[in-house]
């Protein structure tokens, strides 16, 4: 009996050349990376909010030396009003009492989420918070709408204790 080759035989070729992955094998891999996917991103997001509100408290802290060093240049006294206008007051002082006085910032602070800070002081030992010994400076949050809290009650400012301003 004559041998024949099978190696020029089609299915022999298809059966033993394997080169690359079936479509079951694709499939399946897909679907390990989207279970992962979906354990791994909710920590993801949950983390970044952490962050971001953990930066904005280190913003509102760090703030509390320029405003100190404001009423420092100022006789003690912290600059009187809200908002905007105390940013502007200190990034141009412009002179008091015919010193040239240099800028405490060089423009308004923001926090993680891009929002200007807020600022409040009325000048006579009130300010957001009632008998507060200085000027109230707060974040309005992801949504730029808050008053100092975030939406899960996490303190975005500098009247809370710091004991209140927890990990999650």
């Amino acid at each position: 009996m004559k041998k024949t080759r099978l190696a020029n035989h089609p299915i022999s070729q298809r059966s033993g050349n394997r080169s690359g992955f079936t479509l079951l094998e694709l499939l399946i891999v897909l679907a390990i990376i989207l279970v992962i996917a979906a354990m791994v991103v909710p920590n993801l997001i949950g983390s970044q909010q952490t962050a971001n509100e953990k930066a904005s408290l280190a913003t509102i802290k760090r703030l509390e030396g320029t405003v100190g060093a404001y009423a420092a240049d100022h006789d003690g006294t912290y600059f009187k009003g809200t908002g905007q206008e105390a940013w502007q007051a200190m990034i141009s002082p412009g002179t008091y009492k015919g010193r040239k006085l240099r800028p405490y910032m060089e423009e308004a602070p923001t926090d993680a989420w891009g929002n200007v800070l807020q600022y409040e002081w009325n000048g006579d030992g009130h300010s957001k918070k009632q008998n507060a010994l200085k000027p109230a400076l707060w974040s309005t949050g992801p949504d730029g709408q808050g008053d100092g809290t975030n939406a899960g009650g996490i303190p975005l400012n500098n009247w809370t204790p710091a004991s209140a301003n927890t990990d999650k």
